[in-house]
C-alpha cells in the first residue's frame, strides 16, 4: 500500500482535472483513476456501467464504501494553480472529493477490513446510472461515505429528493387572436398551477419545503412542452401532487420522468460521528447541514439502510461555475479527515458487530 505524499495527492487531482469528463464521456478519466488506484496498491477495475471501482482487503472486518463521481457538467475551466488554489472543471464537484477518497483509502493503515472506492459515472444526469449500478451489483456496505463538496469542516446529513415532470399539450390550429387558449399558454398555465399547488412557502432556500424549477419551456400555438423539477423534502406526498397537477393541467398530458426520494440521517449516525471526530482531531470545528439538491446519497439510500453521510473538501457555492477551484490546504485537510474517519469507523463498526 502506497501512502500519497502531499505533492503526490495534489498531482493526482491535477491529473484528474486535466482529463475532461462531462457526463457520458468519463471513460478516459476512469482509466486514469483505475491506474492511480492500482499504483497505490488497490485492486481496481472498470465495471459494466463504466464506474472505476477499487478495493483494499485487510482480512476480516467491516466494509466501508467511499463513493464519489467522475462526471462533470459541460464547460472548460482552464487547469491552473494560482496561489493555494487549484482551478479546473470538477475541482470541487466532485473530482476533489474523489481524489481525497483515493488518497485516504491508500493511507488507511488504521482500518481493518475492506474498503471499496468508487468513481461513479453520470451523477450529474437525471438517472444516476453509475450509482444505480453500484446499488444493483454490490451488497450494502457496513458504512458509506459519499464524496461531494461539503466544506472541509462540515458533514452533510441529507438531501432533498426530486420529481422531474414533463407536460406536453397539442391544440388545433387557430388564429392568434382567437379566444381559445393556445398550446404555449396552456404550458405556462401548468407551471402556474404547479406553483399554486405547492403554496407560497415553496422555496429552494429551505430544506423542509418543496422547491420548484421551470427547467424548460418551448413550443407555439399548436404544440408546447414544459419541463418542471421539484425538489422535495422527506415525507412529501409526490403522488398527490402529480395527481392534482394532472387534473388541473388538462387537456395536456403530464409525465413523471424521474423520482428520487429525499434522504436524511441523524447526528448520531456512526458515519456522522466518525467524520465529526476526525474533523475535530485535525483541529477543525465540525458542523452538520442538509442540502437542497440531490446526490448519489439519495440513489443509494433508496435501497440501502447503511449508516451514511456526505463529506468532501471544496466550496459547493463554486459548483458548475466558471470560477470553480479548490483550496489545496483544504483538500489536504480533507484527506486527513477521511483517513482518520476510516480508523474511527473501524472501531464503531467492530463494537457494533457489523
Amino acid at each position: 500500500m502506497t501512502r500519497f505524499s502531499d505533492p503526490a495527492a495534489i498531482e493526482l487531482l491535477h491529473g484528474m482535472l486535466r482529463i475532461p469528463s462531462p457526463s457520458f464521456a468519463e471513460s478516459e478519466l476512469a482509466g486514469y483513476v483505475v491506474d492511480a488506484m492500482r499504483g497505490a496498491g488497490l485492486t481496481a477495475r472498470i465495471d459494466g456501467a463504466g464506474n472505476a471501482v477499487g478495493e483494499i482487503r485487510r482480512g476480516p472486518g467491516p466494509t466501508v464504501m467511499l463513493l464519489g463521481h467522475m462526471d462533470t457538467v459541460p464547460g472548460d475551466v482552464p487547469v491552473r494553480v494560482v496561489g493555494d488554489r487549484l482551478y479546473g472543471r470538477g475541482s470541487v464537484d466532485a473530482k476533489g472529493p474523489l481524489a481525497a477518497m483515493i488518497c485516504a483509502a491508500a493511507g488507511s493503515t488504521g482500518f481493518r477490513g475492506r474498503i471499496v472506492v468508487v468513481g461513479a459515472v453520470e451523477e450529474e444526469t437525471t438517472m444516476s446510472r453509475g450509482a444505480v449500478e453500484i446499488r444493483r451489483t454490490h451488497e450494502p456496505p457496513d458504512a458509506l461515505i459519499i464524496g461531494e463538496p461539503s466544506g472541509c469542516d462540515t458533514v452533510v446529513l441529507g438531501y432533498k429528493g426530486k420529481i422531474d415532470l414533463r407536460y406536453h399539450v397539442r391544440c388545433e390550429a387557430t388564429h392568434p387572436s382567437n379566444v381559445v387558449p393556445k398550446a404555449s399558454e396552456l404550458a405556462t398555465r401548468a407551471w402556474t398551477e404547479l406553483l399554486e399547488l405547492l403554496g407560497p412557502e415553496a422555496s429552494h432556500a429551505r430544506f423542509d419545503f418543496p422547491g420548484p424549477t421551470l427547467t424548460s419551456i418551448k413550443g407555439g400555438l399548436t404544440s408546447a412542452t414544459a419541463e418542471f423539477s421539484i425538489r422535495i423534502p422527506p415525507g412529501f406526498d409526490g403522488e398527490s401532487l402529480v395527481t392534482a397537477l394532472s387534473e388541473r393541467s388538462a387537456p395536456g398530458t403530464l409525465q413523471v420522468v424521474n423520482t428520487v426520494r429525499a434522504c436524511r440521517v441523524g447526528r448520531n449516525d456512526p458515519v456522522v460521528r466518525a467524520l465529526s471526530v476526525a474533523i475535530r482531531t485535525q483541529g477543525g470545528s465540525p458542523r452538520a447541514k442538509v442540502k437542497t439538491g440531490t446526490s448519489d446519497m439519495n440513489t443509494l439510500a433508496e435501497k440501502w439502510t447503511t449508516p451514511m453521510a456526505t463529506y468532501g473538501p471544496g466550496d459547493s457555492s463554486l459548483d458548475h461555475s466558471d470560477r470553480e477551484h479548490i483550496k489545496l490546504p483544504e483538500y489536504l485537510f480533507g484527506i486527513r479527515v477521511l483517513t482518520r474517519a476510516l480508523a474511527e469507523l473501524d472501531g464503531y463498526l467492530t463494537r457494533e458487530g457489523r
